[in-house]
C-alpha cells in the first residue's frame, strides 16, 4: 500500500486543476457532526432495521490524524449487524474475503489496497474520501504536508501516475458516500466516475467529521455490505433516512 496521503486521480485538465477547499463557514460548520452523532443514537432502532448480510469481515479505516477511537461508533453499529470488523489493527486473517470502509484518507488507503490486492477484497465504499481532482482542495492540506513531509505537489503536476488509478474503475463493487457541505474536502473530489459497478451516494447535510456516526450514511453503508458477494446493485436511496439521499451528481 502506498503511504501517500490525500490521492486523487491526477488525470483531470481545467477546471479540476482549480479546485478549491470548502468555505470556511463549512469548516466552522463541522461541529454539526455532535447532532448527528446524537440523532443516530436516538434512531438506533430504526438503524438496526437495515439490510443484514452474510457477516463477512469488514476493515474499517480512520481518516487522517485520527485513530480507531473515531470509527467506535461505525464499528460497532456493524457488529450488531452481525459483521466481524476490524479497525486498522486487522487481527488474524481466516482466508475470507473483506470489504473495506475508508473515511476520508482511510478511502484513500482503501482503493489503493483494492488495487493492489483485489482477490482479497470483496467490495469498497469511502466516506468523503478525496481520492480524485486536485490535492490541495482540502482545509488541512497543508497540515497533511508539514506532518507528512510530503508535497507541496503545485496544483497537481508533481503527482505521479500511479494515483491515476485510485480514482479510476475497481475491479470490484465500490460505493463513495460525501456530502457537498463537506467542510473538509470538497466534495467534487470525492464523486466517481460511475459504471456498472461503481456509484456515488450523497448525503444531505451531512459533515465531514460527521460521517462515521451519521445515521443515513450509516444505513447506506450496511445496506452496501448486505449484497451478496459477487453482486451489485445500486443503492435505492429508501429506507428510513430516505429523505437525506441526494442524486449522487
Amino acid at each position: 500500500m502506498t503511504t501517500a496521503g490525500w490521492a486523487w486521480s491526477g488525470s483531470g485538465t481545467g477546471d479540476e486543476r482549480r479546485l478549491r477547499p470548502p468555505s470556511k463557514l463549512l469548516w466552522l460548520a463541522e461541529y454539526r457532526a455532535l447532532w448527528e452523532a446524537g440523532f443516530a443514537l436516538t434512531a438506533t432502532p430504526l438503524l438496526l432495521g437495515a439490510p443484514r448480510g452474510d457477516g463477512h469481515p469488514v476493515l474499517v479505516l480512520p481518516g487522517f490524524l485520527v485513530s480507531d477511537l473515531s470509527t467506535t461508533m461505525l464499528r460497532g453499529y456493524l457488529k450488531m449487524l452481525g459483521y466481524e470488523t476490524h479497525g486498522w489493527e486487522l487481527g488474524r486473517n481466516f482466508g475470507r474475503k473483506v470489504s473495506i470502509v475508508g473515511w476520508s484518507l482511510g478511502g484513500v488507503y482503501a482503493r489503493d489496497l483494492a488495487l493492489a490486492m483485489p482477490d482479497v477484497v470483496r467490495s469498497v465504499i469511502t466516506l468523503g474520501s478525496p481520492f480524485s481532482r486536485n490535492p490541495n482542495a482540502s482545509n488541512i492540506s497543508d497540515v497533511y504536508e508539514f506532518v507528512s513531509g510530503e508535497g507541496p505537489w503545485d496544483n497537481g503536476r508533481q503527482i505521479e501516475h500511479e494515483f491515476d488509478a485510485i480514482g479510476g474503475d475497481l475491479p470490484m463493487p465500490s460505493s463513495s458516500i460525501w456530502s457537498k457541505v463537506d467542510g473538509i474536502v470538497s466534495w467534487r473530489s470525492s464523486v466517481l466516475k460511475a459504471n456498472a459497478h461503481a456509484e456515488n451516494i450523497e448525503v444531505i447535510g451531512a459533515s465531514h467529521v460527521g460521517l462515521g456516526a451519521n445515521a443515513a450514511v450509516l444505513w447506506a453503508v450496511a445496506d452496501r455490505l448486505a449484497q451478496r458477494d459477487g453482486t451489485f446493485t445500486p443503492f435505492a436511496r429508501g429506507g428510513p433516512f430516505a429523505i437525506a439521499y441526494g442524486s449522487g451528481r
